[in-house]
């Protein structure tokens, strides 16, 4: 497993939205904008059950996510890796998302009938540029 050096955990941090790419079953790739977090070596971010994305990786596990500093695209961290789904702590997740991207306590756009997931990337490769400004 690669590590996030604290450059890099510092950067993916801030309000920067990301970028995920998966796999869809025929193999072409399937590219979402995410909401990230980050614990240690571990990139996160949030979905809900029946998404695209969520389909793509119980099928696939491999992931990509790129997130890039949008005052300056030369800054950026990119992330390879395979991806662990669990519904455990996925609605506290979302919200924790929503206070740093909003900067709302509650997640907005929840439905009543919604099952979260965090999916969490295990990074195989991680790649920076730019975090030396």
């Amino acid at each position: 497993m690669a590590t996030l050096d604290e450059k890099a955990r510092r950067f993916l941090e801030e309000p920067f939205v990301g970028e995920v790419t998966t796999l869809r079953p025929n193999g072409s790739p399937h590219t979402t904008v995410v909401w990230v977090d980050v614990d240690t070596d571990v990139v996160m971010f949030n979905t809900a059950v029946g998404r695209a994305k969520e389909r793509y990786l119980r099928n696939d596990p491999r992931v990509s996510l790129i997130v890039v500093d949008p005052e300056n695209t030369y800054r950026w961290v990119s992330v390879d890796g395979t991806a662990e789904l669990t519904t455990d702590g996925a609605d506290a997740q979302i919200d924790k998302l929503a206070k740093k991207y909003l900067g709302q306590d509650e997640y907005p756009w929840r439905k009543p009938e919604e099952q979260r997931i965090t999916v969490r990337i295990r990074p195989n490769r991680v790649e920076t540029t730019g975090l030396d400004e």
